[in-house]
């Protein structure tokens, strides 16, 4: 790896979660490097290509976040593992999560944007897309061991992850508070009825919730 490069791109997304989006220039990002806006076009060829470096960094450490989650034998548990670990990136990374998610992420980025209901997937670009993939796993693994009915699973996921979303977002915005009652009043409570409704018992389904809650007391 270049240490220039990761320098820049490190600078770029400690910006980014300061300042915000509209922080991003070449100046504010060779500054905050410590090295010279030459540099930045010398590796990225300008900011839409260091937008998309950061992009990428940020995917791959949200993908890390997701897939970190040790497998167990609850398909249930593991998918409410990865919905806790999910919510934590995005409640400790929000201008990250917004660029990549958002409404407002930049063309250069939401140009690689794709309808999962027809490409199953995300995004075309092959370094963005293990986030979903991760979360399409976890929905062939609670279907294949009847925790949930058989459907389509992409659409089952698509629909699980705007859940997540959707709650994310709207804690973002200060609609819940900021001492974890998204998490405990709206979006936890929500899942279970969900995934009972997909199929699960309810009682399994809680069990599995404290699971959850257990090893993360």
């Amino acid at each position: 790896m270049n240490a220039v490069r990761d320098k820049m791109v490190a600078a770029g997304v400690r910006l980014l979660e300061r300042d915000g989006l509209s922080a991003l220039s070449a100046r504010s990002v060779a500054t905050e490097a410590g090295t010279s806006t030459m540099a930045l076009y010398t590796h990225f060829g300008g900011m839409t290509g260091l937008l998309d470096a950061v992009a990428v960094d940020v995917f791959h450490r949200f993908t890390e976040a997701l897939t970190g989650v040790p497998r167990s034998d609850d398909p249930v548990a593991d998918f409410l593992m990865m919905g806790l670990a999910y919510h934590r990136f995005a409640l400790a990374n929000p201008a990250r999560y917004q660029l990549i998610f958002g409404a407002a992420s930049p063309e250069s980025i939401a140009r690689f944007r794709t309808d999962i209901t027809e490409t199953g997937s995300a995004t075309n670009r092959a370094e963005w897309a293990a986030s979903f993939g991760a979360l399409h796993g976890a929905v062939h693994r609670m279907m294949a061991a009847g925790r949930i009915r058989q459907d389509d699973e992409l659409a089952v996921a698509g629909r699980l992850w705007s859940i997540n979303h959707g709650a994310v977002m709207l804690e973002m915005a200060g609609f819940f508070g900021h001492e974890g009652h998204g998490l405990a009043q709206i979006l936890g409570p929500l899942i279970i009825d969900t995934l009972v409704g997909m199929g699960d018992d309810r009682d399994a389904a809680v069990r599995s919730m404290h699971a959850v809650l257990t090893q993360n007391s």
